[in-house]
C-alpha cells in the first residue's frame, strides 16, 4: 500500500464497513475523503489520530505503512522507548516540555474515552 489513503482503504474494508459508515462515524466529509482520494490532501493530524483509534493501528503503520518499532508496545506509555523514555517513533530527542505536552495529550485522550464510554453506557 503506497498511500495512507491506500491504508485507509484497507482498514475499512477489512473492518466490513462502508466507505460513508466510516466518514459518518468518524465525522469525515465526504469532500475531505474525496479528496484524500485524489490526493488532493491528506488527512489532518486530528483526522488520523481518531483513524488510527479507531481501527487500533499505529500512526506509524498509517502514515508510513511502518510496523511497530521494535521495543516499543501499543498500550498506555507504549509510544515512549523504556531505554530513552523519548518518543520511538521520532529520529532526533524531544524536549522535555515537548515530552510533557505528549503525555498530556494522552492523558486527555483516555479521559475523553472514558467520557464518551460513560456516555455510550
Amino acid at each position: 500500500m503506497q498511500s495512507i489513503f491506500d491504508r485507509i482503504e484497507y482498514l475499512i474494508e477489512q473492518k466490513g464497513i462502508t466507505k460513508k459508515s466510516f466518514c459518518e462515524q468518524l465525522n469525515i466529509s465526504s469532500g475531505h475523503f474525496g479528496d484524500w482520494k485524489r490526493k488532493k490532501s491528506t488527512p489532518g493530524t486530528h483526522h488520523l489520530i481518531r483513524i488510527a483509534e479507531f481501527f487500533h493501528v499505529s500512526l506509524d503503520w498509517l502514515i508510513l505503512g511502518k510496523s511497530t518499532v521494535d521495543g516499543v508496545r501499543e498500550e498506555g506509555e507504549a509510544y515512549f522507548s523504556a531505554q530513552m523514555r523519548q518518543l520511538s517513533c521520532q529520529s532526533e530527542e524531544l524536549l522535555p516540555k515537548e515530552q510533557e505536552f505528549i503525555k498530556e495529550y494522552i492523558a486527555f485522550t483516555r479521559y475523553r474515552r472514558q467520557k464518551q464510554d460513560e456516555e455510550n453506557s
